[in-house]
């Protein structure tokens, strides 16, 4: 007899990123195009007092990525599997990559 119990999930967090290694991540992620470094000032604005772990990985990836296809990217110009770079299609890419592209509010220009 097998009994139909519910599937449960298992949620894992990330812990947050100490002050030492946000620094080094926010050092890191300076930019040539100073259109890429509106967008990841932006982000830090909003997330850094919670970026995980996890997060710092995705952004990580994205900047491996050349100015251009990181622009590419936060322009929606092209999405991360159009690009040869696999590092924009790692899940932690992805998920940072959607706290990145923030809709702008009505009326203001993006960036």
């Amino acid at each position: 007899m097998t009994s139909a119990l519910p599937e449960t999930r298992v949620i894992t967090t990330s812990p947050l990123l100490d002050e030492r290694s946000l620094s080094r991540l926010r050092w890191g992620c300076r930019r040539g195009l100073l259109e890429n470094d509106l967008f990841i000032e932006r982000f830090f604005a909003r997330h850094e007092t919670t970026l995980t772990v996890r997060q710092a990985k995705g952004l990580d990836d994205l900047m491996d990525l050349s100015d251009n296809d990181l622009l590419d990217l936060f322009l929606q110009r092209k999405q991360p599997s159009e690009l040869e770079a696999v590092n924009a299609s790692t899940v932690e890419a992805r998920e940072v990559l959607a706290l990145l592209i923030v809709p702008a509010a009505p009326g203001l220009a993006s960036v």
